[in-house]
């Protein structure tokens, strides 16, 4: 369904989109509903008033100014106000957003004029029996791998070979984080197990990867639950479907303040000569593992372009560097706050990207073919980056106890080395791969309209 489709003097289709409360699922749900604008959609998408404000700090009221057929809202977490710049603690705002959030988001909708379907993150099932109230489909979103959908059943070098869709190659501490846990009643592990068996409750479930990318898990998950939509890699489908410089580029995802400059820096450099840095949104680290990455990258001889949340180290320093390192990187390496990744990534001076291995971040790399260093943290990191690594042949890792001697020794091998070579080789057919999948990607999104978001249409 396209604009065009909407009969003359008819109301578009109203979609509600809710993400979790946290970047690395606002980004991808504000490109998704994005994606729904062009198929015809009126949007409301829903943050939290506390990452409502960072991102009006972060960009100014323009960010969240919309359109009028797509609009932004707000719903409370229930946790003390707060104008704090950096990501709340995951447990603490998965056990708000499970308890508090619900009845939030169902006053929203009954106010709301004509909604027609719900588009939530599937950490946000809720929505499922909310829409269910107002009498439209909700389809969830799953903003992770689908090889993380499958690990519900699951020392941490023992293979794991049972998982329904799991590559053989996996070991136990390859599992998400929150799986590996001895407490029953871990908040994190609770809540995510809760909110994946809910995925079979929803109209629908929608995936930002390609059938090429994890076809056994996908299997393993259309046998449970029929309607799985993939449109992935999404980043591509939105540069696809968006117009660049439309009325919708001001409304960004970003809840830092972007270094634009970056671009332009990279732009002197030579082609696949820099390292780029970024551990995501979530990562903290202590103020010894930051300079031993400072230390690797320094000692490496590489240009970089690393960059330095405000909330990077666990403790009171911002972020500080190890002194000396800034007049021994002088001049090929900068520094920033945040960036628009995806445009880094896509930048032919761009070599390799030192990565947590998020989705998000993953998919990205995968769409522009750079390869990957990974020191995964938190959730399904460990999963993608064991996937990165020996499946799909893009990816070395860093190891845990993080060294500057391996941080030196994997960037000079990933940048000059034969491993490095077959890793650039993996990329390049992984990127062909990704731009093959958008013809996919765009049927399966035309029969995820049509079929579920299109069907609550009478209810409005």
């Amino acid at each position: 369904m396209s604009d065009s489709s909407v009969p003359a003097g008819e109301e578009k289709p109203h979609a509600v989109c809710l993400p979790f409360p946290a970047q690395g699922h606002i980004t991808p749900m504000l490109k998704l509903a994005k994606i729904l604008h062009t198929r015809g959609f009126r949007i409301t998408f829903v943050n939290t008033e506390y990452n409502h404000r960072r991102l009006v700090r972060a960009r100014g009221p323009d960010a969240v100014a919309g359109l009028p057929d797509f609009r932004f809202a707000t719903i409370s977490d229930g946790l003390p106000a707060s104008d704090a710049d950096a990501t709340q603690d995951p447990a603490t705002i998965s056990h708000a957003t499970k308890y508090n959030c619900p009845a939030h988001f169902r006053t929203l909708l009954t106010k709301l004029r004509g909604v027609t379907c719900v588009v939530a993150d599937n950490l946000m099932s809720f929505s499922v029996d909310a829409a269910r109230e107002v009498g439209v489909p909700c389809a969830l979103f799953w903003t992770a791998s689908a090889y993380e959908e499958q690990l519900t059943n699951g020392f941490m070098d023992m293979p794991v070979d049972w998982a329904p869709g799991m590559s053989k190659h996996m070991r136990l501490k390859d599992f998400p984080s929150f799986l590996r846990t001895t407490d029953r009643n871990d908040i994190l592990m609770t809540f995510q197990l809760h909110e994946v068996e809910r995925s079979e409750d929803a109209a629908a479930v929608i995936l930002n990867t390609f059938d090429e990318l994890e076809q056994p898990a996908l299997d393993a998950m259309r046998a449970i639950i029929p309607a799985v939509y993939t449109i992935g890699p999404l980043a591509s489908l939105a540069e696809h479907l968006v117009p660049r410089g439309g009325p919708l580029d001001a409304n960004s995802a970003n809840l830092w303040l972007e270094d634009h400059a970056c671009l332009a820096w990279l732009d002197g450099k030579p082609p696949r000569s820099v390292v780029y840095v970024n551990y995501g949104s979530v990562t903290v680290m202590s103020e010894e593992e930051l300079a031993e990455f400072a230390w690797g990258l320094a000692n490496s001889g590489r240009d970089f372009l690393w960059i330095v949340r405000p909330d990077i180290v666990n403790g009171d320093v911002a972020g500080a560097m190890p002194p000396g390192f800034m007049d021994a990187t002088r001049g090929r390496g900068r520094l920033a706050s945040w960036c628009d990744q995806e445009a880094v990534l896509r930048h032919e001076a761009v070599g390799l990207f030192l990565t947590h291995s998020g989705w998000n971040s993953t998919t990205e790399s995968l769409a522009a073919g750079v390869p990957m260093l990974c020191w995964p943290f938190f959730a399904e990191q460990q999963t993608n980056a064991r996937y990165k690594c020996v499946v799909w042949g893009v990816g070395m890792e860093v190891g845990d106890d993080v060294r500057r001697e391996a941080v030196e020794g994997r960037i000079r091998e990933a940048m000059d080395g034969e491993k490095g070579e077959e890793m650039r080789r993996r990329a390049a057919e992984w990127k062909e791969a990704a731009a093959r999948s958008i013809p996919t990607a765009l049927a399966n999104l035309d029969e995820l309209v049509n079929n579920v978001l299109f069907s609550g249409v009478s209810s409005g």
